[in-house]
């Protein structure tokens, strides 16, 4: 969707990558099939490479936003965020919304690194 939009995946700004809202698309451009966890692995997979990409490491993280549809999805979606981001213990907020682009899709993340 990058060239679509007209955005980037990730930004570096010196030490600093911010990684925009990142929904669980597979490399073909269809939607993750499975739960939220599913699409939430799917989803720190593209954060933790476009942060790698630019150089940095999902250690250095310092904050996420988790964007779900059902507030019930919220205890296997943060078990999928500890597994991705618990080294680095982002400050983290989780919101519920009422949808996204594509209704199937169930969560989005995104994400800030500053390295030191």
């Amino acid at each position: 969707m990058e060239p679509i939009l007209g955005f980037a995946r990730a930004v570096r700004t010196g030490k600093q990558i911010m990684v925009a809202g990142t929904a669980p698309i597979e490399p073909d451009g269809s939607t993750t099939p499975g739960d939220a966890a599913a699409q939430m692995e799917r989803c720190c997979a593209i954060v933790a490479k476009a942060i790698e990409d630019l150089g940095g490491s999902v250690d250095d993280t310092v904050r996420t936003v988790i964007y779900l549809t059902d507030r019930a999805d919220f205890p296997a979606v943060a078990a999928v965020h500890g597994k991705w981001f618990g080294k680095a213990r982002p400050a983290t907020t989780t919101l519920v919304v009422s949808g996204f682009i594509r209704p199937e899709w169930k969560v989005e993340i995104e994400a800030e690194v500053m390295e030191e």
